[in-house]
């Protein structure tokens, strides 16, 4: 057990059975009363934001975390394989962890994941993916003066918008957050 004092934004604390991630840790003195440290947390498994004030001298309990890079081997059912590059050891990270960026996740790819307990709590698919238009419909000459997009399927299965000029076989650089086009990779 660690004193409320000790804590640090980015920690990840064990509140109320819960894991959370400390995003804001500020230390009050408001006048004439006691000190605290206001901490904005968010939980780790839902998402949800949590607002608490905790004295000086409470005791918080820090978990221990480790925050590794993995690579993503296949999928397996409702989860994803993915090997340590060290050790070769191999896990099964549960999808919902990867949220809505997993259905850009390929074969080969590095993923980060953090362990608490060998109880696998985050998962981190890279910001941007390179991946390879697999159908889309041709060009129209001359339809490139505007902003217009179109629908092509990448490699994964994934329907996404593309400007008009991208045609099938050719790789393309997508946002893995927002599911957007970025660039065309040469």
């Amino acid at each position: 057990m660690a004193k409320a004092s000790e804590v640090k934004s980015g920690n990840i604390l064990r509140f109320n059975g819960e894991l959370v991630s400390v995003e804001e840790y500020i230390h009050r003195t408001p006048g004439n009363l006691r000190a605290f440290y206001q901490a904005r947390m968010r939980n780790v498994k839902t998402g949800k934001l949590v607002e608490y004030r905790f004295r000086v001298d409470e005791s918080v309990e820090i978990a221990r975390v480790e925050t590794s890079d993995y690579q993503y081997l296949y999928e397996d059912g409702d989860f994803f394989v993915v090997m340590d590059n060290n050790t070769y050891e191999q896990f099964n990270i549960p999808k919902f962890l990867f949220g809505d960026s997993a259905r850009f996740l390929k074969e080969g790819m590095t993923v980060i994941i953090a362990f608490e307990s060998d109880e696998p709590i985050m998962a981190e698919a890279p910001k941007s993916v390179e991946l390879e238009i697999t159908y889309t419909e041709p060009d129209v000459k001359g339809d490139t003066s505007t902003n217009a997009l179109k629908k092509a399927t990448v490699e994964t299965g994934v329907e996404i918008m593309v400007p008009l000029f991208i045609n099938q076989g050719e790789k393309v650089r997508i946002d893995t957050q927002t599911g957007n086009y970025i660039e065309r990779v040469k």
